[in-house]
């Protein structure tokens, strides 16, 4: 499927200046049922010039009995960052493809009261495979750094 108008919300953010939203415009899929509000934008000062970061906004019900994000939280940013970073810095359109590896170090704990940010980068991109890289983080504060590998599919008829 093809990241359309009709299923996807991605245009400018009026309440975040400089980010565009990346929503599911059925709120019942994971995205939205389970992480709520994203947003994104490119930054800068990647090594090819351009690094593409995906926020969320942490609530209650991201916690864990800790009093901090859960894993599984941090985790599906991450993978939703993978195709954030396909779809902004990459050849383009994200949506007919899979994950096919994920490797995470998590490092530190997230803090529920801080934006979450996944800054991705593409290692490199082939006909069929895209590799990335990238660190989460809250203001500077490191959570996860991780790589993936997505493999780009083909639309089915």
């Amino acid at each position: 499927m093809a990241l359309t108008d009709d299923v996807f919300e991605h245009g400018p953010d009026p309440e975040n200046p400089g980010w565009r939203h990346w929503n599911l415009k059925d709120p019942t899929l994971f995205n939205g049922a389970v992480m709520g509000k994203l947003i994104t934008r490119v930054d800068p000062d990647g090594p090819n010039g351009r690094r593409a970061r995906l926020r969320m906004f942490p609530e209650r019900r991201h916690e864990n009995l800790q009093g901090i994000i859960h894993g599984a939280v941090t985790l599906a940013l991450i993978d939703i960052s993978m195709f954030v970073t396909m779809h902004t810095i990459g050849s383009g359109n994200a949506g007919p493809s899979v994950t096919l590896e994920l490797s995470t170090q998590f490092v530190g704990g997230g803090d529920p009261a801080r934006p979450l940010d996944a800054v991705t980068e593409i290692v490199r991109e082939t006909g069929k495979l895209v590799f990335v890289r990238g660190m989460v983080e809250q203001e500077g504060d490191i959570v996860a750094s991780f790589s993936g590998i997505v493999r780009k599919m083909q639309p089915r008829p």
